[in-house]
């Protein structure tokens, strides 16, 4: 039986320790899981490593796969392990030892590959043998706080590839190199679309003009997709009393990312909203509420701020203001079902819209032995929820995998992963239940019994935030947006001087028409405008000289196919205006 990727990842971690403490006999070893793509191996050496250390010990690496070294396993009770970690002088590995002892371990195992010993729980190949050539390769080298802990000793920290054989290492490293040239941060900076300043505050994007078009032009397709759904929009202010996020429980929850309280005069304390839906359990609550009032969906496109640490900030993707596609879904036990399935169908329809073929739903759950901390204590209502969502999926026909510890405090939800152009993953989207916290804020409607009765409460935002599905869209269409989406849909290059009155004629027509259109002078080289528009990766570009003057057409450049052809200007603008309509991929 071939060994996992994990086994050979984590095996290849002990091997590249084995050619580190060959290389320097005084290293100290830390911890070497198997990661995503890889393995890492946190050390403290004798000086600092540079990238030309690591091809060298990529090479002793490789010659330890030759040696068709055998991995062997060996109990030692704690304190033998203790004795002999100190032996051979491995401090960080003497204090995990003491550790796992102090947890009440009698015995530890070792892991031996040729000369190497270390501290292992296990999971390993049979031989080195096992490993393909060229199926792994040393990547970077990085800082890790030991045990990650900024108190404790700054470690150097080697990562490294690895998959089954070297085509997947290829492709990976293919994949990467893409990934890299699409990177969202590097395009938004090249494409004029957002900015940080330093004035403003970490992970406060500023939308500059082009990217606020990606924003109203997303914004409107939620609009329109909702108004048909039978949404109704609401707005909320940006801060609210402290009080509210008490009784919905998120203070208790969500504080540790909440900004902290303003306190004015001795005014009770206010903070800016880290969501939405408090706020729109308060708008329910202001009117009454009957059974014949249910479904009832409310939608906003909210501002929400959340404290992220500095070090998770990331671009688009990690942000402290955060513009959400949220709406809230008020239903009985019996619309549940159909309004569930309602709003998977809606994701899926964007999927089909942004061109997303890949994408993986996950029913979180949540963990019994939790409930009353992480999650609301109502063991009878998780499982009641858990299998009405399940049934859901299931009929709505959406293949889906189950997460345990996932939920959301207040009910079980479906995390939507979804994979770009070129294969890299995205947490996008959310649907989540909520059975917990209408009763909490005394969310109510009259029943047919003319009785108070608690709504369900379905939390959904398929297109996540301005800030990460943007983020997304860019790294998945790198940069060439599909002319509905785009900021700039035509740019008009007239040849010489002599033809700027026809490309102005042209820019007020196609304005006029509602087409984003900008015209680029002969005030600089034809071919230097031609590589402007190029970068600006505008989908259509169009060329007039005598010929189209005279003729009344247009000579047209496609940035993504690359064709060009001569037709009439008329008809190239019935055709653009279709396509905008239409919001062809």
């Amino acid at each position: 039986m071939s060994p996992s990727i994990e086994a050979k990842r984590h095996s290849l971690a002990h091997i590249l320790a084995q050619a580190v403490l060959d290389m320097f006999p005084e290293a100290k070893l830390g911890i070497g899981p198997s990661i995503d793509n890889g393995f890492y191996y946190d050390f403290e050496l004798p000086r600092t490593l540079i990238p030309e250390d690591l091809p060298i010990l990529e090479k002793k690496m490789k010659h330890i796969v030759k040696q068709n070294q055998v991995f062997t396993n060996e109990m030692k009770s704690a304190d033998e392990a203790i004795a002999f970690l100190k032996e051979i002088n491995q401090p960080y590995k003497i204090e995990l030892a003491e550790g796992f002892k102090a947890e009440g371990a009698t015995e530890l195992g070792f892991h031996r590959n040729g000369p190497f010993v270390d501290l292992c729980r296990g999971g390993h190949i049979e031989s080195t043998n096992q490993i393909e050539m060229g199926s792994f390769a040393l990547d970077r080298i990085a800082g890790a706080y030991w045990k990650g802990d900024e108190k404790n000793p700054m470690l150097q920290r080697i990562y490294g590839l690895a998959f089954e054989n070297k085509d997947e290492l290829e492709k990976y490293l293919e994949m990467r190199r893409e990934a890299e040239k699409r990177d969202h941060r590097k395009l938004g900076k090249q494409l004029e679309l957002f900015a940080f300043n330093e004035n403003v505050g970490p992970g406060l994007p500023l939308w500059l003009p082009k990217g606020t078009v990606l924003v109203e032009e997303l914004e409107k397709l939620a609009k329109e997709t909702e108004q048909s759904a039978g949404y109704h929009r609401v707005r909320s202010p940006h801060l609210t009393k402290g009080k509210l996020y008490e009784l919905s429980g998120h203070l208790a929850h969500y504080k540790e990312v909440m900004y902290p309280a303003m306190e004015l005069d001795g005014e009770e304390a206010y903070y800016v909203k880290p969501m939405n839906c408090p706020h729109h359990h308060m708008i329910f609550k202001a009117t009454p509420k009957s059974y014949r009032d249910l479904p009832l969906r409310y939608a906003e496109y909210g501002t929400c701020y959340r404290y992220e640490g500095s070090g998770a900030l990331f671009g688009l993707m990690r942000v402290r203001s955060l513009q959400m596609n949220d709406a809230h879904m008020y239903c009985t036990e019996a619309q549940f079902e159909e309004e569930f399935i309602g709003v998977t169908q809606m994701y899926l329809k964007y999927f089909e819209l942004f061109g997303i073929e890949k994408y993986v739903m996950r029913l979180s759950l949540h963990d019994p032995k939790k409930l009353g901390d992480k999650y609301v204590d109502e063991p009878e209502l998780w499982k009641k929820t858990e299998d009405m969502v399940r049934r859901a999926m299931q009929k709505a026909g959406v293949n889906f995998v189950e997460v345990q510890d996932e939920a959301a405090f207040y009910g079980p939800k479906i995390d939507i992963e979804v994979y770009s152009a070129i294969g890299r993953e995205f947490t996008l989207a959310t649907n989540q239940v909520d059975f917990a916290v209408p009763k909490r804020m005394g969310v109510t409607y009259t029943d047919e019994n003319g009785e108070d009765a608690y709504p369900l409460v379905i939390h959904r935002a398929p297109l996540g935030t301005h800030e990460r599905f943007i983020g997304f869209l860019i790294e998945h269409f790198g940069g060439a947006f599909p002319t509905w989406l785009a900021p700039t849909q035509v740019v008009l290059i007239p040849v010489a001087g002599a033809h700027e009155d026809y490309a102005r004629s042209l820019e007020a027509e196609l304005f006029d028409s509602g087409v984003r259109v900008e015209v680029l002078t002969a005030e600089e080289s034809l071919g230097k405008r031609i590589r402007t528009a190029e970068k600006q990766k505008i989908p259509y570009m169009l060329v007039m000289g005598d010929q189209e003057v005279s003729d009344e057409t247009v000579t047209v450049r496609d940035y993504k196919t690359k064709e060009q052809v001569a037709e009439p200007k008329d008809g190239f603008l019935e055709r653009l205006l279709l396509e905008i309509d239409e919001r062809k991929l």
